[in-house]
Parts: structure tokens; sequence; C-alpha cells
């Protein structure tokens, strides 16, 4: 009788978990379904503080954990483990830039550009580990980043002819439905995709796509195009997470105070002898 009570309660057990859980499930798909708010003109309304929460940044494919290259920083410098990001988790590099994607890695303790605080470049600038804040209006939609404090405006209306290439790029948007389209060109070759070596060069075109889950989660979509480097458009896809905080706001993260000495130590006049 003892065992039967038992197997009862446990059974019990069992159910209500199940119950509680397919509960929090219909939560979740209702939320994830949920109308997004939006601003007087009818667009979704993407005003706010957004951050990723994967490993892209540290390598955009699918990756075991790793030990950094710097052993004493131990598990500080370690890379944590991640799914990927990537389509297929394959980036389809030309055989000569594959083999200066794995010199980039192997180099990549001084070669990354994020060593140097350079500005990180699109997509890079968006899943990075740090925050970053829209500003949506009609004409104008302004991204602003922690990282080195970046920032860049896409055009929704009448857009200028871009000057020059730059880190950042040149970026006209558009709405198809409720997904916001950004077309970037105009980049420069110095920014890379990650810590692990993905690069492209000066040719590379990104077409980001916003699309609204829930009026807190975006799905980002960015197709990558660069003819000198892959074989192949390629797209690598991740949700962004709306900060709810109710003081969330963006902080100073000025990281070229933080590597002075590695970009113009070489510079210092040394004392005569």
């Amino acid at each position: 009788m003892t065992r039967q009570i038992a197997a009862a309660r446990f059974a019990r057990a069992i159910a209500a978990l199940m119950m509680t859980a397919l509960l929090q499930l219909g939560v979740a798909a209702t939320a994830i379904g949920a109308e997004p708010a939006r601003t007087a003109d009818g667009k979704p309304n993407l005003n706010g503080i957004w951050q990723v929460l994967n490993t892209a940044n540290w390598d955009l494919q699918e990756h075991a954990a790793r030990a950094g290259q710097v052993v004493t920083l131990g598990a500080v410098g370690a890379v944590p483990a991640g799914l990927g990001v990537v389509e297929g988790d394959e980036i389809p590099y030309l055989p000569a830039a594959a083999a200066k994607k794995k010199e980039n890695f192997e180099n990549r303790l001084t070669a990354d550009p994020e060593i140097k605080c350079y500005l990180p470049g699109v997509p890079r600038a968006t899943y990075m580990p740090y925050p970053f804040q829209i500003v949506q209006t009609p004409n104008f939609v302004l991204m602003a980043y922690e990282y080195a404090g970046a920032t860049r405006t896409i055009y929704m209306d009448k857009a200028p002819p871009n000057p020059v290439d730059s880190w950042m790029g040149h970026s006209v948007g558009h709405w198809e439905g409720d997904t916001l389209v950004v077309d970037v060109t105009g980049l420069n070759d110095q920014t890379w995709f990650d810590r692990a070596g993905n690069f492209h060069s000066d040719a590379l075109h990104v077409v980001e796509r916003y699309t609204p889950r829930s009026p807190d989660a975006l799905i980002y979509e960015a197709t990558i195009e660069d003819p000198k480097v892959f074989s192949r458009p390629w797209k690598m896809s991740m949700p962004l997470y709306r900060r709810l905080e109710q003081n969330a706001q963006l902080q100073e993260f000025k990281c070229v105070e933080f590597v002075e000495e590695l970009m113009y130590g070489h510079l210092r006049k040394q004392p005569s002898k």
C-alpha cells in the first residue's frame, strides 16, 4: 500500500509539473505572437534599447568553448560555446579568402579590429555583447551603440549620396509590412564579423531585416554579399531583446582609453641616452 501511495503521489507530481510547463509554453507562445506596439504612423515601434543573448561576437558559426590566447587570463579570456547564427552553419569563402580567414584566426589577439577599438561595422555592431538604442522617426531611424560610441543614421526618405566608405557604412531603409529593411553599402574593409577572424572586403553589401516577434523581441537577419570574398550570398539571423529595466540607458564605453598603449605606444618618444 505504501508503494502504491508513493507511486500515486509521484504521478500527481509529474502531472502537475507537465501542466505547469504546458501553461508556461502557452504564455510564451502568446507573448511571441502578441501584436507589437506601434508609432503614430502605424509602423512597429522599435524605439528602445536592445541587446542580443548569444556568442556571435566570438564566432558566428557553431563552436565549442575554448581557451583564450592569453593563458594568464584563465576563464576570463576563454571563449563561451555557441550554437551559431549562420544559416546552414557555412560561410562560403573563396579559396584564397578561406586561407586569409585562417590567418586572421591565428593572429586574432592582435589583428582583430575590436582589439584596437575600431568602430565595429555592420552587422557586427548589432551582436556585440553591449546594448544599442533605436530612435525611430518617419524620416530617419537613428542607432546608437554603447561600444566605442558608434552611431549610424538610416535614411527612410531622401537619402543623400554616400561621400566615402566608412566603418558604419551608408544605410537606406524602407518598410516591407512590419519589417524594417535596411540596405547598407559604402563599408570599408577595416572591420571583421567576429573574433574568429571572419572578414570581408570593401565590396561588402549588407541587407538587414528587423521583424517584430512581440512588443519586446525582434528577429534580426543580415544577408551578406561580397564577391571578392564569398562565392555566394549568405545569411545570419538571431533574436534581439528589449532591455526592460525601468532606468535602462546606454552607458559610456570609451574603449580607446583602454587600448592607448596598444594603439599608440610605439609612437612614444624614447628618452635620450
